[in-house]
């Protein structure tokens, strides 16, 4: 691993009275979500796991603390004017949900081809939606050119220290809920969290390390703290925290507090995802793995420790959500896709079901193949779906297929 710049020692624009102030400022007006242990995740991973439901704030996702604490501190002047942010994500929401309590008017602008659902979300919040630009970037610059022209304040997701602030109080509750915790775990896209975290974690009477988290498809942080170059980029289930250049003030407090920042691939992120709604019953987005999947990922660097983890965010897309479940069942073995050949001739599929039926296994779908295939005319490729108890069970049933002279393929997962 690459080796960590030497600390800042200039003051950072955040305190821990700031962080203070924030939770006073915002309390009664977000969830004060629950800090559990998990039992099961702790006797999974040899550490004691304990998980901040930010998923369950109203709008899903903790960025409504840095967004209110930033509201309630604007003059009468610019509450009239309104605010406007660029985000096609949570922070858009909190603003959007906080701004129609408290009378702000509130802008978002995001790019043309953002989802649908998230604009009529942000919408449906008392937001007025922009679509503006094909990327972010354009959609920022837009955001800033209205800011300019209409008077509007314009609220960064991540970059202000009244947005670190309050995402700093995600820290204060969990270490006043557990404060046997002797490390957090904490995603980071623009950094907005984990600064504020950081900042409430050193006043805590006790040492708490702060590790960070980034998808390795986007490892902006890791790069500014490492010094290292890597390309950031791609399809990543934790969009949330996909961010190509990270904050230049949340930069400093990740210098100077941060111990260090771990990647995590897409595997990590999909089981961490899955296991979740299957132990917890709770739903996160990509981004609220990320800290569970560091700790699946480096579990012999966290084994024996009090690990506290941000479940960040619940909003995830219903259709995606699925994907990553089946995903999950097909890699455990319990949901498979068989490829076997058969000889084009009357009962074919039926001795090859009967083999299915004496395992005890469930067949869900038939898939036959005869023309697109470079096999014989009279022969032909059939695709069975199928659903088995675990691995050992679809081990045993690929060999007695193999037993009566079949041939048999697993079709994997990439």
């Amino acid at each position: 691993m690459a080796t960590r710049p030497v600390r800042s020692s200039e003051p950072l624009p955040v305190t821990i009275e700031d962080v203070r102030a924030a939770a006073m400022r915002i309390r009664g007006a977000v969830v004060r979500t629950p800090t559990l242990h998990s039992k099961t995740l702790s006797d999974l991973t040899g550490a004691t796991v304990y998980l901040k439901f930010e998923n369950l704030q109203f709008t899903a996702a903790y960025k409504e603390r840095g967004a209110l604490n930033t509201l309630l501190q604007l003059d009468a002047d610019a509450r009239a004017k309104g605010v406007i942010a660029a985000s096609a994500g949570n922070h858009a929401q909190g603003l959007a949900y906080h701004g129609a309590r408290l009378g702000v008017p509130v802008t978002i602008v995001m790019p043309k081809p953002t989802p649908t659902v998230k604009v009529m979300q942000t919408q449906s919040h008392g937001a007025t939606v922009i679509l503006e630009g094909e990327s972010f970037d354009d959609a920022y610059a837009h955001a800033r050119k209205l800011e300019a022209e209409r008077g509007y304040t314009f609220v960064h997701p991540f970059d202000d220290p009244r947005i670190i602030a309050g995402q700093g109080t995600v820290a204060l509750e969990m270490l006043e809920d557990a404060p046997e915790i002797d490390t957090l775990i904490v995603p980071i896209g623009g950094g907005g969290l984990i600064s504020g975290m950081a900042v409430a974690a050193r006043a805590a009477p006790r040492e708490v390390q702060m590790i960070g988290v980034e998808a390795e498809l986007y490892p902006s942080m890791y790069n500014r703290l490492h010094g290292t170059s890597m390309a950031c980029g791609g399809d990543t289930l934790a969009e949330g925290i996909a961010v190509k250049e990270p904050g230049v003030i949340t930069s400093q407090f990740v210098e100077a507090l941060v111990d260090d920042v771990l990647l995590v691939n897409e595997r990590r992120l999909e089981e961490a995802l899955s296991l979740l709604l299957q132990i917890e019953k709770t739903v996160v987005e990509g981004a609220g793995a990320a800290g569970l999947a560091a700790l699946l990922a480096f579990g012999s660097r966290f084994r024996g420790r009090t690990i506290g983890i941000v479940l960040c965010g619940g909003n995830i897309d219903t259709r995606l959500l699925a994907n990553v479940l089946l995903r999950d069942l097909a890699r455990s073995g319990r949901l498979a896709r068989l490829r076997i050949r058969l000889q084009d001739r009357p009962g074919a599929l039926y001795h090859v079901a009967r083999i299915f039926d004496q395992e005890g296994v469930n067949i869900i779908e038939v898939y036959h193949q005869r023309v697109f295939t470079s096999l014989p005319a009279k022969g032909l490729i059939t695709d069975i779906e199928c659903e088995t108890r675990d691995r050992t069970h679809l081990d045993r049933l690929i060999a007695a297929l193999r037993q009566a002279h079949y041939e048999v393929s697993l079709v994997e997962l990439a």
